[in-house]
């Protein structure tokens, strides 16, 4: 594990040099989370009841900002792109001549770049949450916050387990970009960034659950909100833990397909 460590020291300098570049997107990314919160506010001004679905304007206003928060922690950024950049130019070959893991590694370099815009996006983050401080729902108690934790890391395994698998499809083609895309804009709705899944006609929210996308945003901010009643926490991160094990088994299986099929040649 040693060499590991290496790795993740060596990522969370790396990373550090951007940290400029980080506060700057995080900054001008609550720009168009105001521009979300100011629609929900004006489409709740014409709502005799006060409500859209079961969600009162404070809920929803604290989801969007919580769904800020896992972003942070949990979005995958350049790494797929560097992933798929590896095996298309060969640079990946080094990682076959060595006693080092290409998943682990990549593992380590992910979580120290998650790290480094976490402490970085902190500033902005918390100043915009004070900001909205009077619609920021905290969780019920302490229990959901320990599983919202759980959750989160859970969440950031996943979404980092589809990315690698996705840019291996590198190893088929030469150009894994229209495929990252497309399932970016699936993972942005599916998974309940752009609304709350619960919304949804209740048959097409539940075809939702019996895939991976609603772990990867609408879950762990339904923990933090507290719309996950106590009892059924334990049944949904064990779901959850089950789609991470099934994303590491799939991504295992696509590199060994892959890696059989890989070629380089030159020096």
């Amino acid at each position: 594990m040693e060499k590991y460590w290496h790795v993740l020291n060596i990522g969370l300098q790396n990373t550090l040099v951007y940290r400029l570049n980080f506060l700057f997107r995080a900054t001008f990314g609550l720009i168009p989370l105001t521009a979300t919160i100011f629609v929900w506010r004006t489409i709740y001004a014409g709502k005799t009841d006060g409500r859209v679905g079961s969600y009162e304007l404070a809920q929803m206003v604290s989801y969007y900002l919580v769904v800020t928060i896992v972003d942070a922690l949990t979005a995958v950024t350049e790494d797929d792109w560097q992933i798929a950049a590896d095996i298309k130019d060969g640079n990946i070959s080094q990682f076959l001549l060595k006693p080092m893991d290409y998943l682990t590694y990549r593992l380590c370099l992910f979580g120290a770049g998650r790290l480094v815009y976490a402490v970085v996006a902190l500033v902005p983050t918390v100043a915009f949450l004070w900001l909205l401080r009077a619609d920021f729902v905290l969780p019920p108690d302490a229990a959901t916050a320990g599983w919202f934790i759980v959750s989160v890391g859970l969440t950031a395994l996943l979404q980092f387990l589809m990315s690698f698998t996705l840019a291996l499809l590198a190893f088929w083609v030469l150009e894994v970009a229209t495929f990252i895309f497309i399932a970016f804009a699936f993972e942005y709705l599916a998974g309940g960034h752009l609304f709350p899944l619960d919304i949804l006609p209740p048959a097409v929210a539940a075809l939702l659950d019996y895939t991976p996308f609603p772990y990867l945003t609408y879950f762990p901010v339904s923990i933090w909100l507290g719309r996950v009643p106590a009892d059924a926490l334990p049944h949904g991160v064990l779901v959850q833990l089950l789609w991470v094990v099934a994303a590491y088994a799939l991504a295992r299986l696509v590199w060994s397909r892959g890696i059989r099929k890989y070629s380089a040649v030159g020096g």
